[in-house]
């Protein structure tokens, strides 16, 4: 347990950026008990591997869990590869189809993986559970008696089953039965807190009261507000492009974080680093710091934490050179292109050249680039999207001011 921090520091820490917390009154009791028994929480985050990536915006809870292994508190990560089978509604408009086994296992792997990048992993601060360890063994008559914890009214109580009745979308029994399976697990591993974000309230307190139910101590809820991506609108995600990935290389960390609105900062200070409340206040205010450099530093910081802080400085410099003297990176990677694309004379069409390359996702993305002026070769512009070159070893390319490559043919 902490012996450094008061009661009311750790309060204070633990509910820096959350959303609410089921209740502050009891987590201060659990604390005060924590000190004076010795005796560490249990502090359990559920995940479903249905996607093998994990982004910035999932290392929002992620970092909550953190703050509580510093504190000498037990992490119980649990990996839903039961609930997986069906998925959780929370948010969903339709069905969400099931994933097989073989799917489930391997994003299971990647999510622990990426997931260390911010966890404490030692056997003593971090527990990996599979929840069909339990929810497996559940015989037909436990599945009614689970049910019996919870009526229909309180099910149809969550916004996005509201919202597909009135539209007379389907719902499914089995997602009727997420809820309840997520908050079981609870139960099975006696979790003192529940960690989730605003997506997972209701189904946190399910676990809360069926914790009760069970006659154990009910688990306290801890939610986390849900992190805006790059486009400052929407939720972090892969599927809208608007992401930051745990595993993205320092260049990409670093370039994403400054694309950002400026009105987006105090939300990434607060919920991705370790500023204090008083820094962050002055960092986001444009009349004592100029938004670019507290942009800058909110860069250097999230690199620091997946890499470190001399990477973190190249990168600014690196940034510096390209974006604010025009120059060029000194780490250009190399394109490597089959001479066997080109045609009988040797030539290229541009457009193709910049896909082979990577620097365009399609022919007719590079078309677009083309004809809004954002490719150079060799330092000149490119004005004819229908133009061919003849391409050598060496060949500089450059997309607007982040992307560039050399080219290398085999």
């Amino acid at each position: 347990m902490s012996v450094n921090r008061s009661v009311d520091e750790q309060v204070s820490l633990l509910l820096r950026g959350c959303e609410a917390v089921y209740t502050e009154k009891d987590l201060r009791k659990r604390l005060e008990h924590c000190r004076d028994t010795g005796r560490p929480m249990r502090v359990k985050l559920g995940m479903d591997p249905t996607a093998p990536d994990i982004h910035l915006g999932h290392s929002v809870v992620l970092r909550k869990m953190r703050q509580f292994q510093d504190l000498g508190h037990k992490g119980v990560l649990i990996i839903g590869d039961y609930t997986a089978r069906i998925g959780d509604p929370t948010g969903k408009t339709k069905t969400r189809p099931t994933l097989d086994e073989e799917t489930i296992r391997r994003n299971a792997e990647t999510y622990f993986q990426q997931a260390g990048h911010v966890l404490d992993t030692r056997p003593e601060k971090l527990e990996i559970r599979y929840n069909s360890e339990w929810l497996s063994k559940l015989t037909f008559a436990d599945v009614l008696r689970l049910t019996s914890h919870m009526t229909v009214q309180q099910m149809l109580q969550r916004e996005n089953f509201k919202l597909r009745l009135k539209d007379e979308i389907a719902i499914v029994m089995t997602e009727l039965m997420y809820p309840l399976m997520q908050a079981y697990d609870s139960v099975a591993i006696d979790a003192d807190v529940e960690l989730g974000g605003t997506d997972q309230t209701f189904n946190n307190l399910c676990g809360r009261d069926l914790m009760e139910k069970h006659g154990k101590p009910p688990q306290l809820v801890v939610i986390m507000p849900i992190l805006r991506g790059l486009d400052g609108v929407e939720k972090m995600s892969k599927s809208l492009g608007n992401y930051v990935g745990l595993t993205d290389t320092p260049k990409d960390m670093f370039g994403r974080t400054m694309s950002i609105a400026d009105d987006l900062m105090k939300e990434w200070y607060t919920l991705l680093t370790t500023t204090p409340a008083e820094e962050i206040a002055v960092l986001t205010d444009p009349g004592r710091t100029h938004p670019r450099d507290a942009k800058v530093r909110l860069a250097k910081e999230i690199v620091s934490t997946y890499y470190d802080r001399a990477t973190a400085d190249r990168e600014e410099q690196l940034w510096q050179k390209v974006m604010v003297e025009g120059g060029l990176r000194d780490d250009i990677p190399l394109a490597v292109v089959d001479r066997a694309e080109c045609e009988a004379d040797g030539t290229i069409w541009i457009p193709k050249l910049l896909k082979l390359a990577g620097l365009a996702s399609s022919t007719s993305d590079g078309r677009r680039l083309i004809e809004g002026g954002g490719v150079l070769i060799n330092q000149e512009r490119v004005a004819d999207a229908k133009a061919k070159i003849s391409p050598a070893d060496g060949m500089l390319i450059q997309v607007g001011k982040r992307k560039a490559a050399r080219l290398k043919f085999s």
